[in-house]
């Protein structure tokens, strides 16, 4: 599933690449997607124009004149590709994972007519039309915890998520998104691990030196995989159909078996099941 560094990516290339166009129609072969009438939907955003895209934890807000917001959650396997026409930088688009597409934005911008496609292979993403009110009081984002990479995310604040759940895996904590809102498995492994710490040690179990050194490695780990455009481990792909390219830096996730990458340590990277996900980590340099 996308995570925050992938959403993010997302979410600055439409406020580059479509923010200001106007919808012109959209379509779409899979109506379970659409979470109200599609016809409504059609006729609501019709002729809107796109204000600017915001991102809330693993959600994408892209805000419309008249008050509306268009929420997309992109689950497993989708993706957001812009199509500024076929002879525009459209060498990835013919990649196989790029051609699941089950809903069409076409837009116009400029004088120019483009669209927007939404790829998923396993159609588990969903699309819901809200209004600036609905937003305001929706139960799925006042659920939602704290943004990792906000200002207002300090180590206090941090502190105070880590004392209010003692008793949990601090790798629990971190994956749970009413606590900190954008981190998955992906994220939750490489942080912990440059942190130097297992994802199994409970909260009341750190030191106040780890619990700086994972608050350090969560600010690090986000900012250098937004920096990278996000981690193409399986299906994601950025609004161009490309790759990102932090999974050529990944340290333990997905890499089981081999020698650990920190400089001095002759431990192996190990994969370790854990309420249904697979947590990796090294035991020879993580306490």
């Amino acid at each position: 599933m996308p995570e925050l560094p992938e959403v993010q990516t997302i979410t600055d290339d439409l406020n580059r690449k479509i923010k200001g166009a106007v919808i012109l129609d959209f379509w779409t072969d899979w109506k379970k997607g659409i979470k109200m009438d599609l016809n409504k939907f059609r006729r609501q955003i019709t002729g809107k124009r796109i204000l600017e895209a915001k991102r809330r934890g693993k959600n994408l807000l892209v805000f419309l004149s008249g008050k509306l917001v268009i929420h997309i959650h992109l689950k497993m396997t989708g993706h957001l590709l812009v199509k500024a026409g076929l002879k525009d930088g459209a060498r990835y688009f013919e990649e196989r994972v790029n051609q699941y597409i089950h809903h069409i934005w076409h837009l116009k911008k400029s004088g120019k007519k483009f669209q927007m496609d939404f790829s998923d292979l396993r159609k588990f993403g969903k699309i819901r039309l809200l209004t600036a009110e609905q937003l305001a009081s929706d139960k799925e984002f006042l659920n939602l915890g704290a943004e990792p990479l906000a200002g207002d995310f300090s180590l206090n604040k941090f502190k105070k998520i880590l004392e209010r759940k003692n008793n949990w895996f601090i790798r629990d904590i971190l994956m749970d998104q009413s606590l900190i809102a954008g981190i998955g498995n992906i994220y939750v492994s490489e942080i912990l691990f440059e942190a130097g710490v297992m994802p199994k040690r409970r909260a009341r179990e750190l030191a106040d030196n780890e619990v700086k050194k994972i608050f350090s490695a969560i600010k690090k780990v986000l900012k250098k995989a937004v920096a990278l455009r996000g981690t193409s481990d399986s299906d994601y792909r950025d609004t161009s159909g490309a790759k990102g390219g932090f999974q050529e830096v990944l340290k333990v996730y997905n890499q089981e078996g081999k020698k650990c990458a920190r400089r001095g340590c002759a431990g192996i990277v190990k994969r370790e099941k854990h309420k249904q996900r697979s947590a990796f980590f090294c035991e020879g340099c993580q306490r």
